[in-house]
């Protein structure tokens, strides 16, 4: 049996990551609901999925809007009678936020992480809870990198808005987790496979005085392995997590960055 046979997922966000993510749990046995803002990034991965005997429903959808996550929310509810995974994975071009000094950094592009950020996690996580803790379980996935915890130097608004998601990733476990509702944030290094980390390193190349492949060799030398996360790593893990083997975890941060961070 699969490990998330019969299981409804929702994933928010149709880059890299999203992707990833819906590929994985569809593969598991998922039914999976994928949102996101380009209806072409959508149909290629519901495109790759579908062939193999996967389950996927796509909506264009503003993760950003309450109103439309809660409409959404409530047909998926309708159509499958539960929802049990809800993972959101959305991003942000990364030019103009970081790469800059905070001393230089226009105070628009410190908050404009940290608003939109925390605020589409708030709206898809409590859309999520709200339902799970009627029907008495459910899992709340997020995702943030090693910044969240490093602090390194010109990463701008980023630092707050993903210990921001950490922050509220404890609290949904505190006071949901009593009525069988857990949260899990998955911390993982930059991931190689996406493009946002390409986008990335570049910003960081250049704001060091360095080339992007050294860069890049740095970030896989600050881990334990001397590799960054791949995304193989991380949705091998968001399965296990959302999966019922993993019914004791929750109110915490799963560590996958290879030693980069050390509890």
């Amino acid at each position: 049996m699969k490990r998330l046979e019969d299981k409804i997922a929702v994933v928010y966000g149709d880059g890299a990551v999203g992707g990833a993510i819906a590929k994985a749990f569809a593969r598991e046995g998922a039914k999976v609901f994928l949102t996101g803002r380009t209806a072409t990034k959508l149909e290629a991965i519901a495109d790759g999925i579908l062939p193999g005997g996967g389950a996927i429903v796509t909506a264009k959808l503003d993760a950003l809007d309450e109103q439309a996550v809660e409409k959404h929310m409530n047909e998926i509810v309708g159509k499958a009678g539960k929802i049990d995974i809800s993972f959101n994975a959305i991003g942000l071009p990364q030019k103009g936020i970081q790469g800059i000094p905070l001393t230089e950094l226009p105070v628009e592009s410190f908050s404009l992480p940290v608003t939109t950020y925390t605020q589409s996690h708030f709206v898809t996580a409590k859309a999520a809870a709200r339902r799970m803790v009627k029907q008495g379980h459910g899992v709340i996935l997020m995702h943030t990198p090693n910044a969240s915890r490093i602090s390194p130097p010109f990463v701008g608004g980023m630092v707050p808005a993903w210990a921001a998601i950490e922050a509220l990733c404890r609290s949904l476990s505190v006071e949901c987790g009593q009525y069988g509702v857990r949260s899990v944030c998955l911390l993982t290094t930059g991931i190689p496979e996406t493009s946002l980390i390409d986008e990335v390193w570049a910003i960081h190349g250049k704001a060091h005085g360095i080339t992007f492949e050294q860069f890049h060799s740095v970030m896989e030398g600050m881990t334990h392995r001397r590799r960054l996360t791949t995304l193989e790593e991380l949705t091998n893990a968001a399965v296990f997590v959302a999966s019922d083997e993993g019914s004791a975890i929750t109110g915490t941060i799963l560590n996958l960055t290879a030693g980069m961070i050390v509890n």
